[in-house]
């Protein structure tokens, strides 16, 4: 089985293409990190501790160990030792603080925290022998509830690398707010939600003679894993070698290095032996997850709708050992032009595990508090929602005074708009039914940053012609094997099925952690470049060959197309690329580029990906029942690389956005500390039958400075203004403002 991806057919960027690893998907050749094995391969599960603050008195592992095929049962009082500095566990993204140890100590800083690992010669006894681990405890008082944290408890959050604080307040808010004509002034919610990946978190570590170690793990980020690994073990990083050549859906959760990957090194280095350690369903939701939220807004304008203050303030959760922190509210001093804004975020400590990155973090929250205040304005100033979004469009970015590097954003309204058929809309809620349905038409304007990072790839051009490009970065289902194979035979005028991708492991040219909607974009742009200077050394060796017809010529003046290397003015005088390595009396010719954010354009410029969305619901009004039956995504996002893959990222996002916006919550019983709905019976995701017309609109929006090839991300555009797009429809609908995420029958029918 290869862990590979080679295209068939010929298309090429710009053109729609079908994942090259839809076919290893569906015949079920591609494995992922809980499906690898090794002859000596030993099997942990782990145990959970079952209160939310206190600390273990007594574990008793004795009854476990009488279990046939276990081999050892790991506690905080036989783990071995590890690095003690908290930098040393601290991966790329990590927030400030010091990050959680599995095992250190007896204390306990979470409910379902681990506090054992089992470790056997089969799945069935590690599991069976870790209901038998006995905990006594000493409980303390914890608070998992936001709102049992009072105001004056909150705290600023420390410097987050790569998080933007809130910009320094510009004009005078107050004073502006309170000479507003117009007024919304409001407080919005957003429940804990769990990413839900279909494939759990897992590592399969496998140990050799010489004790290397082959780590497949579930991650966002090969070297990110690799990297704290040696960093907490204190092996060489030749000696680690960390893959990750599928991964089953992440969504920002596997950005970080989960207890799992700990644990199974952990038992490996200490038994030398292989061993591998999956987390059940019901432990994914011990994990991380997109942090409850209270945001209040305050928006004042002119009776035309013209903004004349903006105010925003949020409030988030995070555990008491670090300061996890998302860009919630500066969203609100970008999108709108307005020379009045104060924003402000603060922190709330409480006894639950970190939170993380979850698709869009931030904007998620903060542009749904946004749009949805927006909305409310727009009936408060009696104008049509799309008119105030024109009325108040942003030319530049007034955070940070900088120019954008394309907005296409007026065409997506434009183009949204008419698609819908937002004109026919009748302006007063409750005015619009279909039977015995209420129907309500909203919308909302998407924003997500479009950044490249500091990535490195390598092309790699063998005797036979075929192509080669690989990259560290990451696929975690959103197509970049496809979009790395389409750069590259899109470089050299090759037929598709003559490339293959490769990514996904630690030993290959060095990439940041999958995440942001970077890596297309970073990824391409260093593909490119790599095949850049392979043609150059390729040019250069054709011109050493005898008789070649290159001599006399520079490079400018050479094509390459259907695998050969011609002359631009005459195409009968060329060469295959295979016969030019073969001169070079090698089996292949490679070469390493890069790419990486250019530090003049970003004095000058900021770079977004922008939507305007539509929505059509329509309510049950005895049952309270919403149905989005339409939706219409319209998106600027630079050049669409793929839209076939593309397509489906914003479709992704889109339903997600209506989990958040009508199903999903994490509750928590608050007595207990722990979250309780850790199923997919009761944790409610969107499924085929909540889903019905999603149309998706790529608006042209030509961009020479924000990426090399001209890019943007669109993993994330798709889920951000999308919950308040639907809140807004359900109000048109019902006349009901729901300002708490999600939108259940029971608000509906309150």
């Amino acid at each position: 089985m290869a862990d590979t991806a080679t295209l068939i057919g010929r298309p090429s960027i710009g053109q729609p293409t079908r994942r090259v690893d839809g076919p290893l998907k569906v015949s079920g050749g591609a494995r992922y990190a809980g499906e690898y094995f090794a002859d000596d391969l030993l099997h942990g599960y782990v145990v959970s501790g079952s209160i939310a603050k206190g600390r273990i008195l007594s574990i008793d592992t004795s009854a476990a160990m009488a279990i046939p095929g276990v081999v050892e049962v790991f506690t905080h009082e036989n783990r071995p030792r590890t690095a003690w500095f908290d930098s040393k566990y601290q991966d790329q993204v990590a927030p400030p603080g010091s990050p959680f140890r599995p095992l250190y100590g007896d204390g306990i800083l979470y409910s379902g925290q681990p506090i054992a690992l089992v470790v056997a010669e089969s799945f069935e006894a590690a599991r069976d022998a870790a209901a038998l681990v006995k905990a006594t405890y000493a409980p303390e008082e914890h608070i998992t509830d936001l709102d049992a944290v009072k105001g004056q408890s909150y705290v600023p959050p420390k410097k987050r690398s790569g998080i933007a604080p809130p910009p320094e307040p510009r004009g005078d808010a107050e004073a502006a707010f309170a000479k507003a004509p117009v007024k919304v002034h409001e407080t919005y919610r957003v429940a804990v939600e769990h990413h839900n990946p279909m494939e759990p978190f897992a590592t399969t570590v496998v140990r050799d003679a010489g004790g290397k170690l082959t780590i497949y793990d579930k991650t966002q980020g090969s070297q990110n894993a690799q990297a704290y690994v040696t960093g907490v073990f204190g092996l060489n990083q030749s000696d680690v070698t960390v893959v990750n050549a599928f991964v089953g859906g992440a969504f920002g959760i596997g950005l970080r290095p989960q207890h799992q990957l700990f644990l199974a090194v952990m038992a490996a280095q200490a038994l030398e032996r292989s061993v591998r350690v999956v987390l059940t369903r019901d432990q994914m939701f011990t994990l991380s997850y997109r942090p409850e939220t209270i945001q209040t807004l305050s928006l004042g304008s002119a009776p035309g709708g013209k903004l004349d203050a903006i105010m925003h303030h949020a409030v988030a959760g995070t555990s008491h050992f670090e300061d996890y922190q998302e860009v919630v509210v500066n969203w609100a001093g970008l999108l709108y032009g307005c020379d009045n804004v104060k924003l402000s975020y603060e922190l709330a400590k409480i006894d639950t595990y970190t939170p993380s990155d979850m698709r869009a973090p931030g904007a998620t929250l903060g542009v749904f508090a946004l749009e949805s205040a927006m909305d409310e304005l727009a009936y408060a100033a009696g104008v049509d929602p799309l008119q105030l979004r024109l009325t108040n469009y942003a030319d530049f970015d007034q955070n940070e005074d900088k120019k954008f590097t394309s907005k296409a954003l007026i065409s997506c309204y434009e183009q949204g708009a008419e698609r819908f058929g937002w004109s026919k809309r009748s302006a007063e809620p409750r005015s619009m039914r279909d039977g015995h349905e209420l129907v309500g038409w909203g919308m909302a304007t998407g924003v997500w940053e479009a950044k490249i990072n500091k990535t490195a790839a390598r092309a790699s051009l063998t005797e036979t012609g075929h192509l080669e490009v690989s990259s560290a970065t990451s696929d975690i289902g959103t197509g970049t094997y496809t979009v790395m194979a389409l750069t590259g035979a899109d470089a050299f005028g090759l037929p598709i099925e003559h490339v293959t991708a490769r990514l996904g492991d630690s030993s290959l040219p060095t990439a940041p952690v999958e995440g942001g909607s970077w890596a297309a974009a970073s990824t391409s742009s260093a593909v490119v470049d790599a095949c850049d200077k392979l043609k150059q050394a390729l040019f250069k060796q054709a011109q050493s060959m005898p008789d070649s017809p290159f001599g006399n010529v520079d490079f400018d003046g050479v094509a390459f197309r259907d695998g050969r290397m011609m002359l631009a003015a005459d195409e009968g005088s060329s060469v295959k690329l295979g016969e030019i390595v073969r001169s070079a009396r090698q089996h292949r010719m490679e070469a390493e580029g890069s790419a990486a954010p250019d530090s003049a354009t970003q004095k000058e410029y900021v770079s977004y990906t922008h939507s305007a969305i539509f929505v059509e619901v329509k309510v049950d009004e005895e049952l309270g029942v919403v149905r989005v039956t339409r939706i219409v995504n319209a998106v600027a996002a630079g050049k669409i690389l793929n839209p076939k893959a593309a397509r489906s990222q914003i479709l992704g996002g889109v339903v997600m956005a209506m989990g958040a916006a009508l199903e999903e919550e994490t509750f928590a019983d608050h007595n207990l500390g722990r979250f309780m709905n850790h199923n997919f019976a009761e944790y409610h995701v969107p499924v085929n039958a909540d889903v019905q017309d999603i149309d998706v609109i790529f608006v042209e929006e030509p961009d020479d400075k924000t990426s090399p090839i001209g890019a943007k991300g669109i993993g994330e555009i798709g889920i951000v203004g999308t919950t308040a797009a639907i809140a807004n429809a359900v109000y048109h609908a019902t006349g009901k403002r729901i300002r708490d995420l999600p939108i259940t029958i029971d608000k509906i029918l309150a």
